[in-house]
């Protein structure tokens, strides 16, 4: 069959049976088989040629309109559609009825369709309508039927664009469009195809496009496709007569869908803006998008009572659920009151959603028994709580860790007749792991599966017991109270349990060291069809790594890997937690690089963990290992206690000076007093002059520094000289330490002074190493003549002594920024390693 080629608006049958995004050029259309119009000819006397010149005498043929009827199908069928018109023009002229020729025309147009010939019954109602029948009554019940299933078939083979242009022009024939097919059907499809265009413009074909409008917005949304969604809601504003408050609340539901609570914030100034006052209902998804800035949630409400809206019920509701994001209760309890004020004065009705709502307010909060008093007001205003409100009441007690009281109100919930569902069965098992009833928790998932409640002895140490016997048939069940006394009840049926994931998550924390019996749980998730997520491999990986077995904790992450599921953060986290417990810090360094190499964002416990490794450092590697995590993780945006790290890198220096810890000791215990300022800079500082390994000239900037800082930064920059030094790399130039511009403030000259002052007298003093002063660095002006020795480096000085200053920078009156330094020489720096690794060796 013949594909439908539709071009501008019309649509015409295509040469050759190749589709047309396989054409290259158009052959020109064959011209009909003489035998056909000639056979079809003889039988009905005159050609068709001569009949509009003859029709006076076509009134005294005798012929009949079954042979017309052959003959129009035949014109139809090649093409020939000038013909068809003047065949049906001659017989209108010639006194056939008009009904004859519809009922001879519509059994055509049958026939093409079951063919699944539309293109050619579209030009046959173009011929139709020039002659001035409504194209419509060539059509009864049954043939648009046939019209209806011929586009459902173009519709299925992915040919929307062509069943919107085809309609586009059925709609202009005054067809009834919207019953031919199913709007919501072409408009999934344009949302497949993220083709929001060609939606918009078929919504525009019918008569309820507001509605079809809102449809595509709300559809694309559902797909996160906010781009589209922005497109078709600007075209409605384009399309549709003044604005469309229904659109504009779905628009910004589908930011809340996609994550874009700013750009719902746009859409509402827009209409304020146009100086249109939103409707409730737009305040109320508003409100509801943003519902986690609370201040921004209050705004609009204020803003909603000065347009003079009235706030509804949920208007309330979303306020006290902004209120439990934030974890605000005091601000819950103040609305709480409010609407229980407008209540008693007939304005509204609380409903189960605020009662559920502030409940879970006070449940967050873990004030159990706030909780339970508004589980009074709730029963003594007649509502009568669901399944939310029970869950949210048990919760109340299980974070408070009131196992007991969440077990008896589980039982006055099976007492109200209220069926639980998964999520409370899995917070009555989360509240028995949390306290440690490991038992308990065990006891109770088997009773559930098995679909009958069994005796429960009472946890830990209280004695109490706790049993529910459910039968299926006339079912008597035994529940004695867990604080009060025993009791039987009746239930006409029973509560199927069927466990999720999360409970067996749940299960599998029970299990505390139990390897084994956890895998086992694993397995029958798997049997149960349900599939294992992050956190029950996240769960295993503790379990296995708490035993010891780092080896197999690891392994798990690979076989994670290899079940589909890529391990996340808090796997790798946990399996670093405890090679780093176990001292395994090669395989712990290993899985973080693995984790950087995955694009597996590091969180603050990872980067906490690893910064804390080590209670010492032995080596450079280490050190640059530790700094390189720690400027990682500020670039992250994580804030960390600098001073451990800061005790660490101290320790490893002071290393430099001596084996015995006197000196060290006494640096450290006189000069915490400088800590007091943040230690991020030292940190970057030694960083940075460490990542210079084994340069061939060094360079160490003591700007910004204090006394304790640069002493830090100068040995570090020594022991890594030294770490270089026993690894074979002999230094090739001197050190150059720059101690920053000259100041013009006295109170900045004199911390400069001690400063240098205390460096000279590390090296000098402590370590036995020469400084020389290096000359002055001029920005503007290097005229200055520093007199150097003949045949020496230019920038040579004499020896300083630990009270000398240049004479150069004291005298000099242009104070061009002239930036300071000095230097250790490369020979003194030679004898110094030599007698350091000569004493380490021995």
């Amino acid at each position: 069959m013949r594909d439908l080629v539709l071009l501008g608006s019309s649509i015409v049958l295509p040469p050759d049976p190749i589709p047309p995004h396989h054409r290259t050029k158009p052959k020109p259309k064959p011209k009909p088989k003489p035998s056909l119009l000639t056979s079809t000819s003889a039988r009905l006397s005159p050609p068709i040629s001569s009949l509009r010149s003859r029709h006076p005498l076509l009134s005294n043929l005798r012929w009949d309109l079954n042979n017309y009827s052959d003959l129009a199908t035949k014109l139809v069928q090649d093409g020939r559609f000038d013909d068809f018109s003047t065949m049906a023009e001659t017989l209108i002229l010639s006194g056939v009825e008009l009904s004859q020729l519809v009922e001879l025309v519509s059994a055509g147009i049958s026939g093409l369709l079951r063919e699944g010939r539309v293109y050619c019954v579209v030009e046959v109602l173009r011929k139709v309508d020039k002659l001035g029948i409504c194209p419509l009554e060539l059509f009864d019940g049954s043939t648009l039927e046939l019209l209806s299933k011929e586009c459902r078939r173009i519709l299925n083979c992915g040919q929307v664009e062509e069943v919107v242009e085809l309609i586009e022009i059925l709609d202009g024939f005054h067809f009834p469009v919207k019953k031919l097919l199913e709007p919501l059907d072409i408009i999934k499809i344009c949302v497949n195809k993220r083709n929001p265009n060609l939606a918009v413009r078929y919504a525009c074909i019918l008569p309820h496009a507001h509605i079809l409008f809102c449809t595509i917005i709300h559809e694309f949304g559902k797909k996160r496709d906010l781009g589209s969604a922005l497109t078709a809601f600007e075209a409605s504003k384009q399309k549709l007569i003044g604005p469309n408050m229904y659109c504009y609340r779905t628009m910004i539901d589908v930011c809340g869908l996609c994550g874009h609570y700013q750009k719902s914030r746009y859409i509402y100034e827009d209409l304020l803006a146009q100086k249109i006052t939103p409707n409730i209902y737009i305040f109320n998804s508003l409100m509801n998008v943003n519902v986690h800035d609370l201040s921004y949630t209050f705004n609009v409400y204020r803003n909603m009572q000065n347009l003079g809206v009235t706030a509804d019920m949920a208007s309330y509701n979303i306020l006290l659920k902004a209120c439990c994001v934030a974890g605000r209760v005091d601000l819950a309890q103040e609305i709480y009151r409010e609407v229980q004020n407008l209540e008693s004065n007939g304005m509204l009705k609380l409903d189960v959603f605020t009662y559920s709502t502030i409940i879970k307010v006070f449940a967050d909060a873990k004030l159990w028994q706030m909780a339970l008093k508004i589980k009074e007001d709730m029963l003594s205003a007649g509502v009568i709580p669901n399944t939310v409100t029970w869950s949210a009441l048990i919760s109340s007690c299980a974070k408070a860790g009131i196992t007991e009281q969440a077990i008896q109100l589980f039982e006055e919930m099976l007492l109200a007749g209220c069926e639980p569902n998964s999520q409370c069965y899995n917070i009555l098992l989360h509240a028995c792991v949390e306290a440690c009833q490991y038992d308990r928790a065990f006891r109770l998932f088997q009773s559930w599966k098995d679909s009958r409640f069994q005796e429960i002895s009472g946890g830990t140490g209280n004695g109490n017991t706790v049993g529910v016997e459910l039968k299926h048939h006339n079912c008597i069940t035994s529940m004695p109270n867990c604080l009060s006394n025993s009791h039987h009840l009746s239930f006409s049926k029973s509560f199927p349990f069927t466990p999720t994931t999360t409970t067996y998550n749940i299960l599998m924390k029970a299990c505390g060291t139990d390897y084994y019996r956890a895998k086992a749980l694993m397995d029958e998730m798997k049997t149960a069809g349900l599939s294992p997520n992050h956190i029950s491999w996240s769960i295993l990986i503790d379990i296995c790594g708490g035993t010891g077995n780092i080896v197999g904790a690891v392994r798990i992450l690979k076989t994670m890997r290899e079940a589909g599921i890529k391990p996340d953060v808090v796997a790798y986290t946990t399996a670093i937690k405890y090679c780093v417990e176990s001292k395994n810090l090669k395989i712990a360094f290993s899985l973080f690089a693995e984790m950087k190499r995955y694009q597996i964002q590091p969180n603050l416990v990872t980067y906490n963990t690893l910064l804390r490794a080590r209670s010492r450092y032995g080596s450079l590697h280490e050190v640059q290992q530790c700094l390189a995590i720690y400027q990682d993780m500020r670039k992250a945006g994580y804030k960390s206690n600098d001073y451990y790290l800061k005790e660490l890198i101290e320790e490893w220096c002071e290393g430099v000076i001596q084996d015995n810890n006197l000196n060290q000791s006494k640096f450290s215990s006189v000069n915490r007093a400088d800590w007091g300022r943040p230690q991020s800079l030292l940190l970057e500082k030694v960083a940075a002059h460490l990542q210079k390994s084994v340069a061939k000239s060094l360079a160490i900037d003591l700007q910004g520094l204090t006394q304790v800082e640069a002493r830090i930064v100068v040995l570090a920059v020594l022991r890594m000289i030294k770490e270089n030094y026993i690894l074979g790399h002999p230094i090739k130039d001197d050190i150059l330490i720059i101690l920053g511009i000259k100041k013009v403030d006295a109170n900045l000259v004199e911390h400069e002074s001690q400063v240098k002052a205390a460096i000279i007298k590390l090296l000098e003093d402590e370590l036995g190493l020469e400084v020389a002063f290096a000359g002055p660095k001029i920005a503007l002006d290097k005229s200055i003549n520093l007199g150097s020795p003949p045949g020496s480096d230019p920038d040579w000085q004499e020896p300083l002594g630990r009270n000398r200053l240049p004479t150069e920078l004291e005298s000099s009156t242009r104070r061009p920024a002239v930036l300071q330094r000095f230097k250790v020489t490369r020979k003194s720096l030679d004898h110094w390693l030599q007698r350091r690794v000569g004493a380490t060796r021995r």
